[in-house]
């Protein structure tokens, strides 16, 4: 999957970090350092649909992202956390 960038609106990175102490730099890591990309749902327009990523920071925290796929190639983030004990041992499966 090409992403060329990843939109993250204010209001987003805001919950983002207050809720879940997620911030942006994290998630740009989570995208560079190998991510793996899984389909979500079909999104309510076509050819744009939910998605997630999942992966490692630097700092070693496991994060899933959730974005919704855009034609042109970017990432609206919808929302990203820190993976439970479930979500890390299916991550390390892949």
């Amino acid at each position: 999957m090409e992403i060329v960038d990843v939109i993250l609106s204010e209001e987003t990175e805001e919950k983002l970090n207050r809720k879940h102490n997620v911030t942006y730099n994290e998630i740009i890591e989570v995208f560079r350092k190998n991510p793996k990309f899984l389909f979500e749902q079909k999104g309510h327009y076509p050819d744009e649909h939910l998605y997630s990523v999942w992966g490692q920071t630097i700092g070693g925290r496991y994060l899933i992202s959730f974005f919704i796929y855009k034609k042109t190639k970017e990432a609206l983030l919808v929302s990203s956390r820190e993976m439970n004990q479930k979500e890390r041992e299916r991550y390390a499966k892949k």
